[in-house]
């Protein structure tokens, strides 16, 4: 089909509707990857259609997440590299859902852009698509914004909407929970998607060398360790709810420990952390020296190396680790469920 849309006054005010439609056609093969059963439309429509599969679903409950990369986005600026901040972008939603046991259904973005440069918005686009590859859920629309004057011609804001379903007998609550409950750590893969407002002043990231080697990293280098894209948890996480009955998960972002593993535990318990055990990542123990941050600050600002807990009775704890390993993720134990009134503590 030819598309003869265009309008030269709307281009000289600042926006190409020609670049949107060079950017869809770009991306058009990586959307195609995230097709599942139940999509009924194709791109280009003015809404995302898709049929429920309720097999095995006796009382369906739609649960829908949103959210956004935030400033980790000024590292993908300054380093020129796109394609992995929609990794992120899926992430923070879907991370966040599976936490009431939803299986993604579908997936939303958002783009908000100074200038439209269809390769860019492509590569931003790619990693939405392997986001949502990764964690099962289908791409069925999507909106790209051309901001002339309210964005810098070389920025963008990126942000995403997810819903999946859950049976309603199979949601996740804290109902079940009780001292002796074992606190399973899911490793994440690096600062994912949160605090980095605090993590580019401390590097003071406009003014150093992103690319260089760190020995504390590895030899690897701090914008590559940084720009690593969040962990997706969802395909780990169904495999266990197949097998184990998880009593409380916590996706743990902004506010870290302190703020996000008590939205899962009821009152009159604890979550009691095992610091020892605790698998601290190197860029953690990096911020915390060139920053000389406290470590409670850490652990209520960052992941510290842990992007998802999961509570499990102390029986089942044993095969909950083995069916995440046998997953892929390499999770462990970190503490325990005790009687306390406050909500967390760590030892």
């Amino acid at each position: 089909m030819i598309n003869n849309s265009r309008s030269d006054v709307y281009a000289a005010a600042g926006v190409d509707i020609t670049a949107g439609y060079k950017a869809v056609e770009l991306m058009k093969q990586h959307i195609a990857r995230t097709m599942t059963a139940g999509v009924c439309s194709d791109v280009g429509g003015f809404g995302g259609l898709f049929e429920l599969d309720l097999t095995g679903i006796t009382r369906p409950v739609l649960v829908s997440g949103t959210d956004g990369v935030g400033t980790k986005l000024k590292l993908a600026f300054l380093m020129d590299k796109h394609d992995t901040v929609g990794i992120d972008c899926v992430a923070m939603c879907v991370n966040d859902i599976i936490c009431c046991g939803a299986k993604p259904l579908f997936f939303l973005d958002y783009i908000a852009c100074g200038k439209n440069v269809p390769e860019k918005i492509a590569d931003i686009v790619k990693g939405v698509c392997e986001g949502c590859v990764q964690s099962g859920a289908a791409l069925i629309g999507g909106e790209t914004a051309e901001m002339p004057g309210f964005y810098p011609i070389d920025e963008y804001d990126l942000a995403g909407y997810c819903t999946g379903v859950v049976d309603k007998s199979r949601i996740i609550d804290h109902s079940t929970m009780q001292p002796g409950d074992v606190i399973l750590a899911l490793p994440s893969s690096g600062v994912h998607s949160n605090g980095f407002s605090l993590v580019r002043k401390v590097f003071d990231v406009e003014h150093t060398d992103l690319a260089a080697p760190v020995a504390e990293l590895g030899g690897k280098s701090l914008g590559e360790t940084l720009l690593t894209p969040t962990k997706i948890y969802v395909k780990p996480v169904l495999a266990l709810l197949e097998q184990v009955r998880a009593k409380g998960i916590s996706h743990i972002t902004g506010g870290g420990f302190y703020e996000n593993i008590p939205r899962s535990i009821p009152d009159g318990l604890c979550a009691e952390i095992r610091r020892a055990d605790v698998k601290v990542l190197p860029i953690f123990k990096l911020i915390a020296e060139r920053g000389g941050i406290a470590e409670r600050d850490m652990f209520n600002t960052f992941n510290m190396g842990v992007g998802m807990s999961v509570v499990v009775a102390a029986e089942d704890a044993a095969r909950a680790l083995d069916i995440l390993r046998e997953n892929g993720v390499d999770a462990y134990a970190m503490g325990t469920i005790v009687r306390a009134e406050e909500k967390i503590r760590i030892v």
